[in-house]
Parts: structure tokens; sequence; C-alpha cells
């Protein structure tokens, strides 16, 4: 049975990604400081570690074939708050994890890095090579995250994904992110907020996130940055859908939010990976 070890596995995806892979009758080990809670149901092949990833038993590691790197401070505000944490438990802890992967002989590495290292971008396709401009400590720490991963890849296989503003239920959900927020202004005060509203922001399903790392668990001899973002809306435009959906008003004020880009993504869709959900169907089910 192939161990699996997973990273920020209690996370707003990473409680729907150990889910799949419980499914599937996987072994899997979760690493998570647990914040906000836990949400994952006890299995019998599940283990999960209460820890923080700057300072993992290396142990944990051993016969583990397969790592998924989610753990992060996972947005600008939060990084913004304590810049110092933000960057130890990203590049900094990131690297450890790597020397330990190494050690272990551990053969495949998914990391989770984030269509924002773009930063702002006024082309309509931004691919894999589009020069990274980040603006914010998060969208930092993310870029040179990557740059450290790759440096490891002749030592096991390298697969980053830089996926869009990840939207839909999940047990731990999160309620920071574009379209959840804006559902949940819609139905809890009947009002949504929107800030400026002209910022471009790419979106994926929850469920095509899991499916995506699925994708890649298997597809073995696959390696390289992947971008995951299918549906490129100005968040007015989300606004409106989720207006379509649940008769709320629309209030439109000033924003100093200047992040806005396309994300382009034939390349993986190029390899056979499918869009299954879109944005519409997240706003159905929250």
């Amino acid at each position: 049975m192939e161990k699996i070890l997973v990273t920020g596995g209690c996370g707003y995806i990473g409680t729907n990604l150990v889910k799949s892979l419980i499914k599937q009758g996987l072994k899997v080990i979760v690493v998570d400081t647990q914040w906000f809670g836990n949400f994952l149901p006890k299995h019998k092949n599940l283990k999960i570690v209460k820890k923080d990833i700057r300072s993992l038993d290396e142990n944990i590691f051993s016969n583990v074939k397969t790592v998924f790197h989610l753990a992060s401070i996972s947005n600008d505000p939060s990084s913004d708050l304590n810049p110092k944490l933000s960057w130890e438990v990203g590049p900094l802890a990131t690297y450890r994890i790597l020397e330990i992967c190494k050690k272990k002989k551990n053969k495949n590495f998914i990391y989770a890095s984030s269509g924002s290292v773009y930063g702002v971008s006024l082309k309509k396709k931004v691919k894999e090579n589009t020069a990274l401009i980040p603006i914010s400590d998060y969208n930092k720490q993310k870029m040179i995250a990557e740059k450290v991963i790759e440096s490891f890849s002749d030592n096991f296989r390298v697969v980053i994904i830089r996926p869009a503003t990840v939207c839909g239920f999940s047990s731990r959900l999160r309620l920071d992110l574009s379209v959840n927020m804006l559902t949940y202004q819609a139905v809890i005060n009947k009002k949504i907020t929107v800030f400026g509203g002209k910022q471009i922001r790419p979106n994926i399903h929850i469920d095509d996130m899991v499916s995506l790392y699925n994708f890649f668990l298997k597809k073995k001899k696959l390696e390289g940055i992947y971008n995951a973002g299918f549906e490129n809306l100005s968040i007015l435009e989300i606004a409106k859908k989720i207006k379509s959906f649940t008769n709320c008003n629309i209030d439109i004020v000033n924003s100093n939010d200047p992040r806005s880009y396309w994300l382009d993504s034939s390349k993986l869709l190029s390899l056979g990976f499918k869009q299954e959900k879109k944005v519409k169907n997240a706003i159905i089910e929250l």
C-alpha cells in the first residue's frame, strides 16, 4: 500500500484531498498545526500528526513515496500580520522538508504554489514562462519556495502547481476566498460589497483542485510547473453570478487592491486533464 504524506492536510483543500486519497485505499500521514481545527474523520489508514512543519521529526517521512506540500501561511493579509513567520513556514521550512525527502529517498514532491506569483499582469494569456513579478510578501515567499524546490529536481520528481483562487465547499471552509466570501455575504447579509470590481481573478473549483492532485499522483512521468485556473472573471462578474442565484444587492466601493491577472492553463489541459466544475457550481453548493 502506497504511503503518502500531506502537509496542511487539515486545511481547506487538504481536508478534501485526504478524504479522496483514503477512498482510494492509500495510507496517508497528515502533518498540520490544526490552527483552524481538524475536520477529518478517523480511519485506519490515516495518521494525523499535530505538528508545526518548522520542527518535523524526519522519521515521519520514512517509507513515504509521495509528499503533497500544502502547508502555508495562506493569503496576503495573514502573511502581512507576521512576515517573519510567513518566510519561516514558507521557503525555510520547505527547504528543510526537501532535505528530509532527499535523505529518506522519497520519489515525488508535489507543491501547492499560487497563481498570484505573477503579480499584476495585463496579458490575456499568463503562461508558465511569464515573468514573475510578485507584489506582496505572500507572493514573494511562494516564488522563492518554488526556486528552492526546483533545485531538488535531480533528487526526485518535482511538480509545482500554480492554482487560481479556489472556490467551493469543504468541511474546513475558508471564507476569505473571493467566490466563497461574496457568496457568504449574499446569503447572510443580502448584500455583496465589491471593492473596485474590475480586477481579474482566475478560479478553480475545489473538486477540480483535488482531481488535479490525483492526476499528478497517477501520472508519475509528469513534472515541472503548471497553471491551474479555468475561469478568468472580474470580481464584479463573480458578484453578478452570485446575485443571479441569491437576488442580493451589490454595493461597489473604491479599492486599493491592484492584483489582477489571467491564467492560461493550456499546458495542463494538453496533458488530458479536464475541468469538471465551474464557479456557478461552487455558488450553488455553498
